[in-house]
């Protein structure tokens, strides 16, 4: 929720988040300044912000004179840094007090509250998630941490493995909408960016909870400060059994993994560096995740991400570079535990699968300022090499796959480099800001693509703004997408790039206690990418990677927020109620006989509601309903186990609840996930787990 507080004699600066150059967009330049929220204002917690004259004398030689009250989160979806009174284009901004306040164990389970977000959950605790974001799927939106692009080119089905427990985030920021004059490829509709803690003080942090079928999460994190220099390094494990047996009674929906991260900052005057560090390893039993011809499939992942970014704060030219490397490994088991023994009726020649991806990027953005605004020009150069034993062109020379006699025997190399000019006009209460990417991709010999993009906003009075913008983007297919011709699957590696126009305008208000908004936005994409069954070729179907032509999405979402005990001081009971819905709908129907994986299978309808109460003292109690219907079919069997039925997906509502008590030192909770033990699928004929108990304990000492 938004602290409102009227800023009538002086001006109120929250220092908290000032100036941290690892914010959303850090690597272009960007800056931000975080007021208070609350989970279920995702959808309405857009990027407008409180901007006092202080504040943008601080931070913007381009501030304008005038006070604008229109929340408190600074943002900027911009190459350029601008205050968040000046910014046109919308960012949503979770902040850690209330992901903490969450009954979540996975940033995946935190999204699902975003009504504009389709979370497509495959296995508990993020164990693998599909996350998408207005009609969309899991490959048209770019994952950031700390501000880098940390998108797997193979798939963006375990994109969601950061190395980071929830503990560790400081915020979590979403771009809805395409980003392609900010983000390139792979941005087609958004963006979201996960920013974690920097220490303030010496301290050591520790948590464990436990819960429901055999699940345990722990870790602990240490942070150092001293003079300009800070260091943090954290560690945390995961497990449970899982909540379903494949028909041999054996589990197939367990999960173990474990993660390490390590950052570091040095700042003076002139400078900032920032450095990152971080391990994640995953196994999951992952069921029948990815065909029906098994129910005992296993994955495993292995994960390292590394990065160095520098901001510099003198001159009149201020630079961002910045420098990157990427590591996926991936081991998918169709049959779990038999690698070359091919059970009676299989279609795999080998059982396992082994991939391998590299991703290599250097950028360096840059703004100035003069006469007639501020211009951002920027350049970024992303190489993609990937080895597998599946996907990709056959290698001249293969490589050996490490702790094993096999070897990679396919692969694929590409490399993206991108050039972006964007200038912004500022007056008092109206913002333009335009600008263009140029995209040159080496796969198949793509030329040079320009994609520009515009947004404008317009402020009356200090309570109300009005914004519009028309962006342009575009996505490169997956490795996936393009050479995955296995276990009933075939797959196009001719498939075009997906290409997408957006229109977006709406209106919020922040009034004293009570934020509410409202906004429409158009889609319409070309050369969309999806999986597709066709069940009139009977016992002969396979899925297939295709191109959909065009595809055309309207969507209208709408918010509100009210603090209760702001607009009724006279209770201490009622904290706030949050309400949010999104509708949607594509001109491209599902025909009878075809199944879609994803793009056909979108949200119609999402309704998220959110109610924080104060039961005593530090006692509090946090519940989250969602309600939603979704479009398209899926595959099971009958009865009788035989015949395969074609069955469409059900509307379903979720209760989830947190019962905490939040001492200055310590936390204590219990919470419940799916509280009334409701039957749903998130994806195809998986059954999703029922209720789920945990309870936990966290403890911060300083040093």
């Amino acid at each position: 929720m938004y602290n409102n507080k009227k800023t009538s004699s002086s001006p109120m600066k929250f220092k908290h988040f000032t100036r941290k150059g690892y914010a959303l967009f850090a690597c272009l330049g960007k800056e931000v300044i975080v007021g208070t929220l609350s989970v279920a204002t995702l959808t309405y917690a857009k990027a407008d912000g409180i901007s006092t004259q202080s504040i943008m004398a601080e931070t913007d030689s381009l501030a304008t004179h005038s006070e604008i009250a229109l929340d408190e989160v600074r943002v900027t979806g911009s190459r350029a840094p601008l205050t968040h009174g000046q910014a046109a284009r919308m960012i949503t901004v979770l902040e850690q007090k209330d992901i903490q306040a969450a009954p979540v164990q996975s940033i995946n389970d935190l999204l699902k509250y975003a009504a504009s977000v389709d979370v497509r959950q495959r296995g508990p605790i993020g164990a693998q998630t599909d996350i998408s974001i207005r009609g969309g799927n899991q490959e048209q939106i770019t994952i950031l941490l700390n501000g880098i692009n940390i998108c797997d080119p193979q798939t963006g089905h375990n994109a969601f493995d950061f190395p980071v427990d929830v503990s560790d985030i400081e915020r979590i920021e979403v771009l809805e909408g395409p980003a392609g004059r900010v983000f390139g490829t792979s941005s087609l509709l958004g963006a979201i960016n996960i920013v974690t803690k920097h220490p303030k003080q010496n301290k050591i942090s520790a948590h464990a909870e436990a819960g429901s079928y055999g699940y345990f999460n722990g870790g602990t994190s240490i942070g150092l400060t001293s003079g300009k220099w800070t260091n943090t390094i954290s560690g945390n494990y995961t497990r449970s059994d899982g909540y379903n047996r494949n028909k041999a009674g054996r589990l197939n929906t367990d999960f173990e993994g474990a993660k390490a991260f390590y950052q570091g900052t040095y700042s003076d005057k002139d400078t900032r560096v920032s450095w990152h560090a971080g391990l994640s390893m995953r196994d999951f039993g992952s069921n029948t995740f990815y065909g029906t011809g098994s129910d005992d499939q296993f994955e495993h992942t292995f994960k390292s991400y590394t990065a160095l970014q520098a901001d510099t704060r003198c001159g009149k030219l201020h630079l961002s570079p910045s420098v990157y490397w990427n590591r996926n490994m991936d081991r998918f088991e169709y049959f779990r535990g038999l690698d070359n023994i091919i059970p009676e009726g299989g279609t795999y020649g080998v059982a396992y699968n082994y991939h391998r991806t590299d991703v290599y990027g250097v950028n360096l953005n840059s703004y100035f300022d003069w006469t007639l605004g501020r211009t951002a020009v920027c350049a970024e150069l992303r190489n993609e090499d990937l080895v597998s034993t599946t996907l990709g062109e056959p290698l001249e020379q293969h490589k050996h796959i490490h702790n094993t006699d096999r070897d990679y025997t396919n692969g694929l190399n590409r490399t993206n480099i991108s050039f972006t000019l964007e200038h912004n006009i500022l007056l008092e209460r109206f913002t333009l800001s335009a600008g263009i990417v140029a995209v040159k991709n080496s796969w198949n010999q793509m030329n040079m693509r320009v994609y520009p993009g515009i947004d404008a906003s317009y402020r009356i009075g200090n309570n109300v703004k009005f914004y519009a913008s028309y962006n342009t983007s575009l996505r490169m297919p997956s490795v996936t997408e393009l050479y995955y011709s296995v276990g009933g699957h075939k797959a196009d590696k001719n498939l075009k790039p997906e290409e997408l126009q957006a229109l977006e305008g709406g209106v919020k208000y922040l009034g004293n206690g009570i934020t509410a908004s409202a906004s429409v936005f158009y889609n319409h994409c070309k050369n969309m990418i999806d999986w597709i069954l066709d069940t009139n070729e009977g016992n002969d179907a396979v899925w297939k990677s295709v191109n959909f032509t065009k595809i055309n999405t309207l969507g209208v979402e709408a918010s509100l927020a009210m603090k209760l005990n702001q607009l009724i001081p006279q209770q201490h009971l009622l904290k706030s109620l949050d309400l949010s819905y999104t509708y949607m709908t594509q001109d491209k129907d599902e025909p009878a006989n075809i199944q879609s994986r994803s793009t056909l299978e979108y949200l119609r309808h999402k309704f998220v509601a959110n109610l924080d109460l104060n039961i005593w003292s530090k006692l509090d109690l946090t519940m989250k309903y969602r309600w939603q219907k979704r479009t398209g079919s899926f595959t099971r069997k009958d009865n009788s186990g035989g015949n395969a039925v074609v069955s469409k997906f059900k509307p379903y509502g979720l209760m989830d609840a947190r019962l905490s008590w939040n001492a200055d030192k310590y936390k204590l909770f219990v919470e419940a996930n799916n509280v009334f033990n409701t039957k749903y699928y998130d994806f195809g004929s998986l059954p999703q787990p029922g209720t789920w108990i945990m309870a936990g304990a966290s403890v911060d000492i300083n040093l």
